[in-house]
């Protein structure tokens, strides 16, 4: 198995929690947000942030290009959300999950002033962080050591397609 949303989907589906109310329309409407999450919000904010930070900085079509998306993503979230607690009905759910995945590193991809526009994202995002789950998942890269240099070794793992182009 693979694809955070579809091991959260499965995880759901399998312990009977973290799901809506089972009628059609609930299904409809989760599968709908996980959908737009894991095809559109994750990919967008993914590449507006590679051509951030580590793409060559003569990209500024590709680079606005995907903040463009990606804005557009956030606000058809926090329109959604307006006058709703939760993304699909009243329980906190899976679709929650897959969202604050992305949206709890909303100012690094859209910068603080970006981010800070929807307002009704920020609203859930805060009160999933207070949750204790979300700091313990938070907490977990404090745990952990990571690489964090993007020095030849990583470049050329993450970029080495990049090489062929060049020979």
């Amino acid at each position: 198995m693979f694809d955070s949303n579809a091991i959260l989907l499965y995880l759901a589906e399998k312990t009977g929690k973290f799901l809506p109310p089972n009628t059609p329309q609930n299904r409809a409407q989760t599968l709908s947000w996980l959908m737009f999450i894991a095809s559109g919000l994750g990919p967008y904010s993914g590449q507006a942030v590679h051509f951030k930070v580590a793409a060559p900085k003569d990209l500024d079509y590709a680079l606005n290009r995907y903040l463009y998306e990606a804005h557009r993503h956030y606000k058809i979230l926090d329109d959604h959300l307006a006058g709703k607690k939760f993304m699909v009905g009243e329980t906190y759910t899976i679709v929650d999950m897959a969202l604050w995945g992305w949206a709890r590193l909303g100012s690094f991809v859209l910068g603080d002033e970006g981010a800070a526009k929807y307002k009704n994202v920020k609203r859930l995002v805060d009160e999933i962080n207070a949750r204790p789950a979300a700091t313990r998942a938070i907490a977990l890269k404090d745990k952990f050591t990571f690489k964090a240099d993007m020095d030849e070794e990583a470049r050329n793992i993450m970029f080495g397609h990049l090489k062929t182009r060049a020979a």
